[in-house]
C-alpha cells in the first residue's frame, strides 16, 4: 500500500469512530445537562474533520510535478495541517468561551449507569484510535497523522476526566462540570498552538534532523575516495520530497571522469537509502601543504566557538590559501576570524588567506 493510500484508510478510520463517538456522547451529554461531554463530543468531531481535510490534502499533495510547480505540491500537506491547527484552535477558544461561564453557574448533572459505561469505553477507543493513528503517522513520515493520533491520545485522557467528575459528582455532589470544560479547552488550544508552531517550523526550514545528518555523512564517507562529507544542505519540498547539496573532500589529482563515476554513486546511494536527491560539489586536498592545514586546524581547535574548518586548498600560483570556517551561531564571529587569520598568518606568512563563512545548518 502507497504512503497515499495508508494516510487515505487511516483518516477513514478516524472519521469513522469519531462520528460514532460524536453521536454517543452529544446524546448523553444532552440527556444529562453535561456540558464536559457535550464538549468532549464537539471536540470529536473536530477530529473527524480534521481527518476529512487530511485526505484532501494528502491527495492534492500527490499530484505529480509540471511546469508550473516542478518540486510537486508535496508542502500542501503543510497548509493542510495548517488548516487543522485553526479548526483546533477555534474548537478550544469556543469549548472555553461556554465553559467558563458553568464554573459560577454550574448546571444540574444527571448521570445514568449507561452514560458512564459509553464514556468508559470512548476512553478505551480513542487511547487505542490514537496510538494507532499516531503509529501509523510516524511510520511514514505524516504530521497531520501524529497531530491527529496525539490529539486522540489526549482526547481518552479527558474522557477519563469527565467520568472521574461524573464519579465524584454522583458520591460527593460537587460539579466540576464548568472547571473541566475550561482544563478541555486550554488542553484542546495548547494542541493546536503546537500543530500550527511544528507545521510553520516546517515550512520555513528546520535544521536539518541530527541523527538524519550524520547518517547521510558516514554513507558518503564509506566510499574510499572520500575524506569527508561538508555543507550538508536539505530543502523539504513535503514529506516525500527532499533535495539538498553536499561537499566531499578528494584527492586532488582524480581526473574529471573520476570525479564525475564518485559523485555518481553517491548521488544514487543516497536516494536509494533515504530518497534525497542529492548534488555533489567537489572539495580539493592537496596533500603537498598538509603541514599548513595541520596548523590551521590546531590553531582554530583553541576556539570553543569554532566548530569545523574544512576545504582548505592553496593556489600556488595566486599564493593564496582558502578555506570555509563553521561558528557557533552564539559566537562573535568577527572576533573569532580575525584571531585565526592573523595566527595562521604569522605561521605561514608566505600566503594569503581567505576565510569563507559556513553557517552551522546541521550535525
Amino acid at each position: 500500500m502507497s504512503r497515499q493510500d495508508r494516510i487515505v484508510k487511516t483518516s477513514i478510520i478516524g472519521i469513522v469512530v469519531n462520528l460514532i463517538l460524536v453521536a454517543f456522547k452529544a446524546t448523553i451529554g444532552i440527556l444529562v445537562n453535561s456540558i464536559a461531554i457535550t464538549l468532549d463530543a464537539v471536540n470529536n468531531l473536530t477530529d473527524a474533520l480534521s481527518s476529512i481535510i487530511t485526505i484532501i490534502g494528502t491527495k492534492l499533495a500527490g499530484r505529480a510535478p509540471d511546469k508550473d510547480h516542478p518540486y510537486g505540491y508535496g508542502r500542501i500537506e503543510y497548509f493542510t495541517a495548517v488548516i487543522i491547527a485553526a479548526i483546533v484552535l477555534w474548537a478550544g477558544v469556543t469549548s472555553f468561551m461556554e465553559s467558563w461561564p458553568k464554573i459560577f453557574n454550574p448546571d444540574v448533572t444527571s448521570y445514568t449507569t449507561v452514560s458512564l459505561i459509553i464514556i468508559a469505553v470512548a476512553v478505551v477507543v480513542k487511547f487505542v484510535l490514537g496510538r494507532y493513528v499516531k503509529n501509523v503517522g510516524e511510520e511514514i513520515n505524516s504530521q497531520a497523522l501524529v497531530a491527529s493520533g496525539s490529539d486522540a491520545f489526549f482526547d481518552a485522557i479527558l474522557s477519563f476526566s469527565t467520568l472521574l467528575a461524573a464519579i465524584i459528582s454522583i458520591f460527593f455532589h460537587i460539579s466540576l462540570e464548568g472547571i473541566l470544560g475550561v482544563i478541555i479547552s486550554i488542553v484542546i488550544i495548547k494542541a493546536g498552538i503546537d500543530i500550527l508552531k511544528e507545521t510553520v517550523d516546517s515550512m520555513l526550514g528546520e535544521r536539518v534532523d541530527s541523527e538524519l545528518s550524520r547518517k547521510i555523512k558516514d554513507t558518503i564517507c564509506e566510499f574510499d575516495e572520500v575524506y569527508g562529507a561538508y555543507d550538508l544542505s536539505l530543502h523539504n519540498y513535503g514529506p516525500e520530497s527532499m533535495q539538498g547539496s553536499v561537499h566531499v573532500e578528494v584527492d586532488d589529482y582524480l581526473t574529471a571522469p573520476e570525479i564525475h563515476r564518485l559523485t555518481r554513486m553517491i548521488t544514487t546511494r543516497i536516494f536509494e537509502e533515504f530518497s534525497i536527491i542529492l548534488t555533489v560539489g567537489i572539495y580539493a586536498r592537496n596533500d603537498k601543504y598538509k603541514s599548513i592545514r595541520d596548523d590551521l586546524e590546531l590553531i582554530a581547535s583553541k576556539y570553543e566557538e569554532v566548530l569545523e574548518v574544512h576545504g582548505f586548498f592553496v593556489y600556488e600560483a595566486e599564493k593564496l590559501a582558502t578555506f570555509d570556517i563553521i561558528v557557533d551561531f552564539d559566537g562573535d564571529r568577527d572576533r573569532v576570524k580575525d584571531k585565526i587569520l592573523a595566527e595562521i598568518t604569522a605561521k605561514h606568512p608566505e600566503f594569503n588567506y581567505m576565510i569563507i563563512d559556513d553557517y552551522d545548518i546541521s550535525d
